[in-house]
C-alpha cells in the first residue's frame, strides 16, 4: 500500500465544521492522515474519537513560528482556515518546504508576489476556494464559458452574495439578519470607496453613500433582497476574460430595509473604527449617540428626536424602527471602556444578532448576465440558496468548507497540475467541484429563464 498523503488543517473555527466533516468522510478511501492544528483542540476530541486511525488534533498557536515550520514540513498539503492576514506567513513557509497550500481567502497582492517563487518550487497555492470568493468564481465561469461556447458576448455581469437568516429563523428580528461569519468584518464592511462599471463608465461610491445605493433583486422562492457594491468589482475582469465588458458589479446581499438603516448608523458615525473615545463602560447608549450629533440637542428633546432631526427621518420610519430595536436610544450601558464607536456597535450587535442554537442561516448568491447572441440581446440569472441545519452546521460552513475540501481532494490526488497562485476559474477545477456539490449534496445553481431583451 502506498504511503498516506499527510494533510494539515490550520484552524478549526466557525466555518471549519463542514470542511472537517468532509475531510474525515473521505480520509479512509483517499488514504489521508489528517492533522488539525488549533489553539483549542479539545472540542475536537469527540468528533475525532471515531476517526483516530487517520485523524488527530494538536495544539497550535499562530505566534509560534517554529511550530508552524515543523508542522508544515511534516505534511504534504496544507489547508489554512486561519485569519486571512496570516496566509502570507503560511504561504511563505509552504513554498520554503515545497508544500501545496489551499485556502478560502483572497489571493492578495502580497500572496501574488509569491507566484514566481512557488512556480519555481513546484508548489500550488490554491486560493479563493470557499464561498465568496470561491463558488462565485466557479459558477460565474461555468455560465460565462457556456455563453461563449454558444457564440455569445457578455455585455453585463452582476454578482451578489450574502450570508443571511433562513426565513423561519428571522422571527421578530426586524433587520432579518444575524451574524453567520466574522462580526467585526460585518461592522466594518465597505469602509473604502467601491468601484464598478456601468455602461462603459466607471462608477465610484464613497463609504458614506455606499448603503444608500442598494439595488433591489429577487430570488425565486425566497423573496426580495437588496445588494450594495463591493469595494472592487473590476479586479476580476482579466481573470474572467471580461476586460472589455461595459457593465460589471460584484455586491453583497441583505434583506430590504437593512441598507437604509445601516446607512443611518454610518451617518451617525457609529461604524467609525479610527479613534478610541476614552469612554467609561457605563456610558449610556443615548449619550454616545448624542455625542455623535453635529450640535448639542436641546435639553427637552428625546434621543429619538435628536436623531430624526439630524437624519431627516420620520419618527416612525422603517429606519428609526430598526435603530430603536437595537437599543441605541436607551440608557443601557455601552459595556466597553475606551473603545471605538465600531467596537461598541459590534459589542451591542453580538448580543442582538447572536445566532441561537436552533437558528438556521441561509446563503444566497445570484449572478445576472446580459449578452449578445446572433444579433439579439439576452438576459439570464443563476441563483443559489443553501440552508443551514443549526447554529453549528451552518450554510456558511457548508459553502465555505465543502468546496475547499473538494479542491484539496483533487490537489492531493495530483489532479491539479499547475503551480503558483491559482484561483478556481478553470474548468478543470470548477467542473468537478460544482458537479460533486450538486450530485452529492444538492448544492446547485438554478438558471432562470433566458429572456430576449432586444435586437442589437
Amino acid at each position: 500500500m502506498s504511503l498516506p498523503t499527510r494533510l494539515l488543517l490550520l484552524g478549526a473555527g466557525r466555518s471549519a465544521s463542514a470542511l472537517i466533516a468532509y475531510l474525515l468522510r473521505h480520509a479512509p478511501a483517499e488514504n489521508w492522515q489528517l492533522t488539525i492544528a488549533d489553539l483549542d483542540p479539545a472540542p475536537l476530541a469527540p468528533v475525532l474519537a471515531a476517526h483516530a486511525a487517520y485523524a488527530r488534533a494538536v495544539l497550535f498557536s499562530t505566534d509560534d513560528a517554529a511550530r508552524l515550520d515543523e508542522l508544515v514540513q511534516a505534511h504534504d498539503v496544507v489547508i489554512s482556515m486561519l485569519p486571512a492576514f496570516l496566509h502570507p506567513v503560511v504561504a511563505r513557509v509552504c513554498v520554503r518546504h515545497r508544500r501545496h497550500l489551499a485556502t478560502a481567502s483572497y489571493a492578495t497582492p502580497e500572496l501574488r508576489a509569491l507566484d514566481a517563487e512557488a512556480r519555481a518550487a513546484g508548489v500550488t497555492l490554491l486560493m479563493e476556494c470557499g464561498l465568496d470568493p470561491g463558488l462565485d468564481h466557479m459558477s460565474a465561469m461555468q455560465m460565462i464559458d457556456s455563453i461563449r461556447a454558444r457564440g455569445g458576448r457578455l455585455t453585463s455581469f452582476k454578482s451578489y452574495c450574502g450570508g443571511l437568516l433562513a426565513p423561519n429563523s428571522e422571527g421578530d428580528n426586524p433587520w432579518r439578519y444575524k451574524f453567520t461569519w466574522n462580526p467585526r468584518n460585518v461592522v466594518l464592511a465597505g469602509q473604502s470607496t467601491a468601484q464598478y462599471l456601468e455602461d462603459g463608465r466607471p462608477r465610484l461610491v464613497p463609504y458614506h453613500q455606499l448603503f444608500a445605493r442598494a439595488e433591489p433583486l429577487s430570488v425565486p422562492g425566497y423573496g426580495d433582497f437588496e445588494g450594495y457594491p463591493n469595494r472592487d468589482s473590476l479586479g476580476y475582469r482579466p481573470l474572467y476574460g471580461l476586460d472589455g465588458i461595459p457593465t460589471m458589479l460584484r455586491g453583497t446581499l441583505r434583506r430590504p430595509g437593512y441598507c437604509a438603516a445601516w446607512h443611518a448608523l454610518v451617518q451617525l458615525g457609529l461604524t467609525d473604527d479610527s479613534v478610541r473615545l476614552g469612554n467609561a463602560a457605563s456610558l449610556p447608549w443615548s449619550e454616545l449617540v448624542a455625542a455623535c450629533l453635529p450640535r448639542l440637542p436641546l435639553p427637552h428633546w428625546s434621543p429619538v428626536g435628536w436623531v430624526t432631526d439630524y437624519l431627516q427621518l420620520a419618527p416612525n420610519s422603517p429606519e428609526m424602527q430598526l435603530l430603536t430595536w437595537l437599543g441605541i436610544f436607551s440608557l443601557e450601558p455601552v459595556g466597553l471602556a475606551n473603545a471605538t464607536p465600531a467596537q461598541l456597535l459590534e459589542h451591542l450587535l453580538l448580543r442582538k444578532w447572536a445566532l441561537h442554537p436552533h437558528d438556521r442561516d441561509m446563503v444566497v448568491m445570484q449572478h445576472q448576465f446580459e449578452y449578445e447572441l446572433a444579433g439579439l440581446v439576452y438576459a439570464n440569472t443563476a441563483s443559489l440558496v443553501v440552508l443551514g441545519d443549526d447554529a453549528t452546521h451552518t450554510a456558511m460552513a457548508k459553502t465555505v468548507g465543502m468546496p475547499l475540501g473538494m479542491a484539496v481532494r483533487r490537489l492531493a490526488a495530483g489532479q491539479i497540475a499547475s503551480h503558483g497562485i491559482m484561483i478556481p476559474t478553470k474548468a478543470e477545477i470548477y467542473e468537478p467541484i460544482l458537479d460533486e456539490l450538486a450530485t452529492e449534496y444538492g448544492i446547485r445553481f438554478v438558471e432562470g429563464e433566458e429572456r430576449c431583451l432586444m435586437a442589437e
